[in-house]
């Protein structure tokens, strides 16, 4: 995660008021959802993840031995902006790490539910995060972090071309305007810069972990 800052403020030392701006990215955001397919699948006010239902990139074997392949059907993980807990002015603090500990298995607990749930889904091989947090030399925290929940980090293999490259950085511009109209004590300079991590959690681990199964264990 990225460390704090200050908020920002204007000449006189108070906040700067950023409604405005929260107004426009929450519309574009609603949009962008709407455009890609990316929905809610629990109403849980701690979940930090929507979901997008996509197609694998590449073929994957991951560290159970489940093989992802390329154009297999898998859950992208979005982060729920609104639910995300603010990161703290003063930087991170154990109340704030415990909140966001729990809000990650709870997530991924309703997820687990949710897949058991839906018959149309059962061909959905793994989920998939397209990590964002932090910029690139904070990747392999993040990786570390996320692999507490049964996530591994899977390397690109294919170079990205220009139009890619071009859209990754639209994206860390939207990215930005988010953190600073919701979150602005993350905001950092490098934020332009952030790189992305992709991590992958197979379906049968996600149900070992968090199912049905493993709450009727415990």
């Amino acid at each position: 995660m990225t460390t704090g800052s200050s908020a920002l403020r204007d000449g006189s030392g108070k906040p700067l008021d950023h409604s405005w701006l929260e107004s426009l990215v929450s519309a574009l955001d609603d949009r962008l959802r709407l455009h890609y397919g990316v929905f809610e699948y629990t109403k849980r006010p701690d979940c930090l993840f929507r979901i997008q239902i996509a197609r694998n990139d590449e073929d994957v074997v991951l560290s159970d031995g489940v093989p992802i392949r390329a154009g297999a059907r898998i859950i992208n993980l979005h982060v729920w902006n609104e639910q995300f807990p603010a990161f703290p002015p003063q930087g991170p603090t154990l109340a704030w790490a415990h909140r966001l500990n729990r809000g990650f298995e709870a997530s991924l607990r309703e997820l687990a539910h949710f897949l058991q749930s839906q018959p149309a889904l059962d061909d959905v091989a793994a989920i998939c995060g397209n990590m964002t947090f932090a910029p690139s030399y904070r990747s392999a925290q993040l990786a570390h972090f996320v692999g507490r929940f049964g996530f591994e980090e899977v390397a690109v293999r294919h170079a990205r071309t220009l139009g890619q490259q071009m859209h990754r950085f639209g994206e860390n511009i939207f990215i930005s305007m988010i953190v600073l109209a919701r979150n602005a004590a993350a905001l950092r300079a490098d934020t332009l810069l952030r790189d992305r991590t992709l991590v992958f959690l197979s379906r049968s681990r996600l149900q070992e972990r968090y199912g049905a199964g493993r709450e009727r264990a415990a």
